[in-house]
């Protein structure tokens, strides 16, 4: 059974920055694209970032340019690291990895952690 697990996260001031990590474990052949959402209280989940096995990287536009996701293969992880952190920017963060086991493939998520910035 494959599992992700973060950490990191917590609350900053505006303008501060965070990091996270997020680990996946389990019986895993490849992991594929890896990616990070958010959902604020009220809203629905909406994406942040993605970055593929090669290292290719798409941001949503509220966060271009503040926030970098990278990955470390051999490690199974993915990272967000959260600049300039804005209150809008509040919210439970859940990491997400599209991963190949033995005969099938599958989005696996994480269990959120949750990120409060303060004006």
């Amino acid at each position: 059974q494959v599992q992700l697990a973060e950490s990191g996260g917590g609350l900053v001031q505006a303008g501060g920055s965070l990091n996270f990590s997020c680990v996946a474990s389990g019986i895993i052949v490849r992991i594929n694209a890896m990616a990070w959402y958010r959902q604020a209280q009220g809203k629905q989940r909406e994406f942040v970032a993605q970055i593929t096995r090669a290292g290719n990287t798409n941001y949503a536009d509220s966060v271009k340019g503040r926030f970098t996701i990278s990955r470390d293969n051999s490690r199974n992880t993915v990272y967000l690291q959260m600049n300039s952190l804005k209150p809008e920017d509040t919210a439970v963060y859940y990491c997400q990895a599209s991963i190949t086991t033995y005969g099938s493939s599958s989005d696996y998520w994480g269990q959120g952690t949750q990120v409060t910035v303060s004006s």
